[in-house]
C-alpha cells in the first residue's frame, strides 16, 4: 500500500460503534485485534491477510477469490477433531459417540498439561482465558445447558461466565473465585460424568420435547437436543482455542 498523508488512530479502542455501510480505503489495521465484530455482507478488495488469525468465525458464504473457505475449514477441523462430525447429530448413538470423543481428546489434553511447567494453566495468551479459566467456563456451560436439558440448574459459584454476562452473582456465581486447578478437573470430570449419564438414558421422545434456556436464552424456542448441542459447541470450541494458546506457549 502506498504512503500517503493521513489521521494516526493507533492504538484507538472502539466499543459499541456502528459503522454499517462505512468505507475504508488506504486504512491500515495491523496487529488490531477485533471481538464480537460483525462484518455479515462486507466485501473486501485488493488486502494483505498476511499472518492474519481469525477464530470462532461465522464462515457461511465467505468467498476468497471466488472459493468458498467454510467447507474447507470445516473439513480440516473435522479432520482434527472427529466429534465435530456428529456435533449437530439427532441420533443418540451419534450423540454418545461424539461425547466419547470429546472427552477422550480433552484427557489427552489434560495429560499434555501436566507435562508443563508449573503455572502454565494460568497464563494467557493474547488476552483470552487462561487454560484453568477455560475449563471453568465449562463447568459454568454444562451447568446451564445440561441443566436446561434436565429443567432443573444449579451453577457451581467457581463456573466462569462468558465474557458479556454482565451480573454472574445473580447466578451464585463467585467473580473472585480462584479454585485450585486440580479442584477444576474435579468439577470437570463431575460434569463430563452427568453429561454422560444423561446421554445413557435419555430417549429420542426425551430429545424432542421443548426446554426453556437459561436467562440469557429464556426466550428463544429450545429442545432437549438444542441443548445437548450448545455442550457439544462450547467442549469443541473452546477445546480449540485452549489448544490453540496452548501451542503459542510451547513456541515461546
Amino acid at each position: 500500500m502506498e504512503n500517503f498523508e493521513q489521521a494516526d488512530l493507533s492504538g484507538a479502542h472502539f466499543s459499541q460503534v456502528r459503522l454499517n455501510d462505512a468505507r475504508f480505503r488506504q486504512v491500515y489495521l495491523n496487529d488490531a485485534r477485533f471481538r464480537l465484530v460483525d462484518l455479515s455482507g462486507a466485501i473486501l478488495r485488493e488486502v494483505r491477510l498476511t499472518d492474519v488469525s481469525i477464530d470462532g468465525a461465522d464462515l457461511r458464504g465467505l468467498t476468497i477469490d471466488g472459493v468458498e473457505v467454510a467447507p474447507l475449514v470445516e473439513a480440516e477441523l473435522v479432520r482434527r477433531q472427529p466429534a465435530r462430525a456428529f456435533r449437530h447429530a439427532t441420533d443418540l448413538a451419534d450423540l454418545r459417540t461424539a461425547w466419547t470423543l470429546i472427552q477422550d481428546t480433552w484427557q489427552q489434553t489434560y495429560d499434555h498439561v501436566a507435562t508443563l511447567p508449573e503455572g502454565t494453566t494460568d497464563i494467557s495468551v493474547d488476552e483470552e482465558w487462561t487454560f484453568a479459566q477455560t475449563l471453568r467456563h465449562l463447568v459454568f456451560a454444562t451447568d446451564a445447558w445440561l441443566g436446561a436439558a434436565q429443567q432443573s440448574t444449579t451453577y457451581h459459584p467457581s463456573g466462569l461466565a462468558f465474557t458479556d454476562f454482565t451480573d454472574p452473582t445473580s447466578l451464585g456465581l463467585d467473580p473472585t473465585a480462584t479454585p485450585q486447578y486440580a479442584d477444576i478437573l474435579a468439577l470437570r470430570a463431575d460434569r463430563a460424568a452427568a453429561v454422560q449419564t444423561f446421554l445413557a438414558d435419555a430417549t429420542p421422545a426425551l430429545l424432542a420435547e421443548k426446554r426453556q434456556g437459561p436467562p440469557w436464552a429464556a426466550e428463544d424456542p429450545l429442545t432437549t437436543l438444542t441443548c445437548l448441542h450448545v455442550i457439544l459447541d462450547e467442549e469443541l470450541e473452546h477445546h480449540h482455542y485452549a489448544t490453540r494458546d496452548l501451542a503459542t506457549l510451547n513456541d515461546r
